[in-house]
Order: structure tokens, then sequence, then C-alpha cells
């Protein structure tokens, strides 16, 4: 099998909430994860110090699309008054084919947070929200 030479494109993408595909998202962000190293020096050893991953962290994902329905906005209401319902987020890369080449899954998820975008009768702007999950991890699967 050859390998890729191109890059996939950042705009084919489409995302996924507990397996439903969702319409309407122009940016997806927070496709990230990092470890936190502790250094430790061994007696005797000075040429070098050992580094050991402590904990792994993962940023909330932030989605952004046009004002449509109000879906997440519920969820988010569900969530202040205490009911966490908990979902998994899929973030799908196409490739030039429209086939998934790769698939972030976020385990967990939750809103928490809920942003409009501001209202300006001077613009001709289309009304978005941007919202903040929360989730349990990144996976590629």
């Amino acid at each position: 099998m050859a390998e890729r030479a191109d890059p996939y494109r950042a705009y084919r993408f489409r995302l996924e909430i507990s397996g439903l595909q969702q319409a309407g998202f122009q940016t997806v962000g927070g496709l990230e994860r990092s470890c936190s190293i502790e250094p430790y020096r061994e007696g005797g050893v000075n040429h070098f110090e050992h580094q050991l991953v402590t904990l792994t962290s993962y940023p909330s994902l932030m989605l952004k699309r046009g004002l449509v329905d109000t879906s997440i906005w519920d969820w988010h209401q569900e969530v202040i008054n205490g009911k966490v319902e908990r979902q998994t987020i899929s973030v799908i890369l196409n490739d030039d084919a429209g086939e998934e080449a790769w698939r972030w899954v976020a385990e967990g998820a939750f809103p928490s947070k809920w942003s409009g975008s501001e209202l300006d009768a001077m613009a001709n702007g289309v009304a978005t929200e941007s919202i903040e999950f929360v989730h349990h991890g990144l996976t590629r699967q």
C-alpha cells in the first residue's frame, strides 16, 4: 500500500453525537492531548534526567456552527439543571473521495459552555453558537 503524499484537507469533516450525524458545524477545535512530564534524577547518573509521564490531559472540544436549532442549548440547560447526560462525540475527517480517513472519539462528553455570536444589525453574517464540551479523553478509531 502506497503512502499518502498530500495531507488531508481540514475543511472535509463531519460530526456525530451518539452516532447521529450533526449538520452545520463550521469549526472544531481542541483535538489535542498532552502528557505532563516529571523529571527524575537517578543517583550516580549525571549525564541525563529520566522523564516520566505522570498525567495525560485533554482540553475541551470547541465546536462552532450556525444557529439552527435548540438541541445543544437544551442539552446544556439540562447540565445547568443538574442532569448531566454524557454522550460520545466523533469528529470524522474525510479524504478527497469523501471516505472516512480519520476518526477522533471523545467519550463521556457533555456541554460545559455555550456562547452565541454577537448580533449586529449592520452586518450580514450568520448567527452562530459556540459550544465547549468536556470529555473523558480522545482516542482514534
